[in-house]
This record gives structure tokens, sequence and C-alpha cells, in this order.
């Protein structure tokens, strides 16, 4: 960094929020550095199928007493005869009035993928990648830092994304990059640098490769996930493999989380927000690094670095 840049006042943190797995419901948290336009929540589980109503509350605190302000509140009802979602919004202890949406298509019994996306003036959602409704804010959404998830959900995955990567293509959800595909890495890598992949592992897998070549292609560090022996392993260029001992988490369907921090002497690796070791590499070979390569039987949804 040149004496004269500034760094940016507002740290950016939120990519880093780990994602959160089978939490158990009520489940509350917070969010860290607070909802702005451009962000996205992504829930994945299951209805039970026995299941009467659950709710999403983006909520301004967490008190019990007094009641948090609650921004959004996303009620899917499935016992009526006709299941419908409500939308509202709870300020000083009173419900506005209520927003509702027919035509449920979350179904009991069925799994699910919803992405909320937060815009300017608005919030909309998707739910298994089709655009379900769009909620205007009624509170700032700068008042938002917790989530709140109760009531009859089971839940395998909670994903947060600082940006909307698909917003200069004009697609409003993203419905994962297509495999393989490449980050450009211009200056190279650098102390303090860090890489974050958040990706869907497909229903039937086979592998998973993430790469980093240089200008003349060579491949200095590759990270591969082996669905066949459940094994995730270092390559080096000439083909040896070196086993990292943690348990293997990339099953079907499942959100997932990996980052590298670049340091002098090499890349440390973390998993679903668990330190797992580091890759010893010279600074001159991480500087000429020029190339991030995904392939493999996932669905990227962020690449941030």
């Amino acid at each position: 960094m040149s004496p004269g840049e500034k760094l940016d006042p507002l740290p950016d943190i939120f990519i880093l929020q780990p994602p959160v797995f089978h939490p158990v419901v009520p489940y509350v948290t917070t969010i860290f550095g607070g909802l702005r336009a451009g962000k996205m929540v992504m829930l994945q589980g299951m209805v039970p199928e026995d299941a009467h109503r659950f709710q999403v509350d983006f909520q301004c605190g967490c008190s019990l007493h007094p009641r948090p302000d609650i921004a959004i509140h996303f009620n899917p009802r499935f016992h009526t005869t006709k299941p419908h979602v409500i939308c509202n919004t709870l300020q000083h202890g009173r419900w506005q009035a209520e927003a509702r949406w027919p035509h449920l298509t979350l179904q009991r019994g069925a799994s699910f993928l919803i992405l909320f996306l937060f815009g300017n003036e608005e919030m909309k959602v998707s739910v298994n990648g089709q655009h379900f409704l769009h909620y205007h804010y009624r509170l700032p959404l700068s008042r938002v830092d917790t989530l709140g998830i109760f009531g009859n959900i089971l839940v395998e995955a909670i994903g947060f994304l600082n940006i909307n990567p698909f917003a200069e293509g004009g697609i409003e959800y993203p419905i994962g990059y297509k495999v393989p595909c490449s980050c450009a890495l211009p200056r190279g890598l650098w102390p303090g640098q860090v890489i974050v992949l958040r990706a869907l592992v497909l229903s039937e897998p086979k592998d998973f490769t993430l790469s980093l070549s240089d200008e003349a292609a060579h491949v200095p560090v590759t990270l591969r996930a082996s669905f066949a022996d459940r094994t995730l392993a270092w390559i080096s260029p000439w083909g040896c493999k070196k086993l990292i001992s943690a348990p293997f988490i990339f099953y079907p369907q499942r959100f997932f989380e990996v980052l590298l921090l670049c340091q002098e002497g090499g890349l440390k690796l973390a998993l679903n927000g668990q330190g797992l070791g580091a890759i010893s590499l010279h600074q001159q070979a991480l500087e000429q690094l020029r190339e991030l390569r995904i392939s493999g039987s996932v669905q990227v949804y962020c690449v941030h670095y």
C-alpha cells in the first residue's frame, strides 16, 4: 500500500463471517457488520412433515425485554387451507400491516434453498432459484444486526455473502458460476491477503479442486477434495499428495467455505471457519501467482480476494 493510500474506514469483515451448519432452532446470531444494500443471506434446510409455521427475523438487536424491533419478519405458514407467507415489521412492540403472498412454493417434507437479497429499497426472496417475493423496508436496513430463526424448520446451513456477484450481469439471484471457472490475480498474492470461496456441493459429487497458477502455467498450489475416498489434500506440482488431517465435511447439497490466508512463507487454510494448518511457499512464488482456478462437482456462489 502506498504511503498516501487510505484504508477503508469499514473493515470488510462481513464476508469472513463463517457459515453456520445445523444450528439448533430457535437460533439467534449476530450479523457481522450488519445489513446494507448488496448483502445476501442464504438459508438451506428442510420443512418437517408436520410443520405448522416458521419465521426468519432480521432484528434490530437481540434483547428479550424489551423485545427488539424486527425490520423484516418472513413467516411461511403451512397449517392453513391455503399455505402462504406473511411479511411484516415490528416497531415499538407493535406489528404493522401484514403483507401476504399466496402460492407458497415451500412444501412439507421437502428441502429448500432460500436466498434473501437486500437492495437499496427492498428485500427480494427466491426459493429454490425462483423469485418469490419482494418486501419494501419500513425501518432502515442499517439498524439490522441480528438474525433469528424460530418455529418448525430443520436448518442445515446459513451462509452470509457480502456482495451480489451477478449484479453487473443483471441476474438477481445466484444460480452458481459454471465450473471450471477462473479468476485473475493481476498482483499475485501478498501477506495479509485473504481468498474466500463459498460454494455448494452437487448432488452426485466426484471431486473438487482449487488451484493457483503463475504466468508460465505452473501450478504450485492445488487443494483437492476427493469424494471417492473422502480425503482432503494438498497436491504438489509433481503430483505428490499431502493429506490434511480434518473431518471430511463436503457432503452433497451442502454449503461450504474455504479460506486461504496469505502470510510470509505460505498459505494458511481454514474450512468452515476452522483452521487446518498451512502450506509452505516462498514469497516470490506467491507474488508470481496470476490465476485462481476452481473445478469439480460444485456450484460457486462467491469468490472474494
